[in-house]
């Protein structure tokens, strides 16, 4: 797994580059950790809320991580420093004021273009699963075609992501749903073709008009460099 990156940091707050495979807080988790042992457990153990607590521990709930990004998603993560910054920035992300941008390659022929405005709800049926369901909560999905990938004789589409609620699951629910899965998420049926987790990657995040960026992450550029465009 790759190191956790830190993209930018003041006196408020970190934006951390969490890599994928790495659970972003402790809440749900089975794994407990001892804080005494932290230095020496193997990164692929620990959690991003553990590495900010092994590296910039500050009392506040959850280490300061102010929004969360699933295990198998790399990309930016926003942590508070302070408590007047995670006041800000949750009432931030909870009025939808924090833009955040994210990089996917979906199983099918997209259009250039178009947006999912679906409800997303806990699924009854498969645990740890959501679905796109009537009593759930609003989810909000724009994309934009970027490039189309024909591998192992099967379309593939790059698609630009501008995510305008928060969801759980969310990117990955709404393309499943259309009938378009993530290449690499299992879980909501897509194909593992280069990829053993989700093609998913949060490349930019905009708070008070600036913006932050993260690379793709490197088992994603390696891909990319694989397969030719069409």
């Amino acid at each position: 797994m790759e190191e956790v990156k830190i993209i930018y940091e003041d006196d408020n707050f970190m934006v951390l580059d969490k890599p994928a495979g790495m659970v972003t807080t402790n809440e749900n988790s089975k794994l407990k950790i001892q804080t005494s042992k932290l230095k020496t457990q193997n990164l692929e153990q620990l959690s991003l809320e553990d590495w900010v607590k092994n590296n910039r521990e500050n009392n506040l709930p959850r280490q300061g991580i102010v929004h969360r990004l699933d295990k198998g998603t790399s990309g930016i993560v926003i942590v508070a420093k302070t408590e007047e910054s995670l006041i800000d920035l949750k009432r931030q992300f909870k009025e939808r004021k924090v833009k955040k941008r994210y990089m996917a390659m979906v199983c099918g022929n997209l259009p250039f273009s178009g947006e999912v405005d679906m409800p997303i709800a806990r699924s009854k049926y498969s645990f740890g699963r959501f679905r796109v369901d009537e009593s759930g909560k609003r989810a909000q999905t724009i994309f934009r075609l970027v490039e189309k990938y024909m591998i192992e004789g099967k379309m593939y589409s790059l698609v630009d992501i501008d995510l305008k609620t928060g969801r759980t699951h969310q990117i990955r629910v709404h393309f499943s749903y259309l009938g378009w899965p993530l290449l690499g998420d299992k879980t909501y049926g897509g194909l593992m073709v280069g990829l053993d987790r989700p093609f998913l990657h949060a490349y930019q995040t905009e708070i008070n008009g600036q913006v932050f960026k993260s690379e793709l992450a490197p088992d994603i550029k390696l891909m990319l460099e694989k397969y030719e465009t069409i």
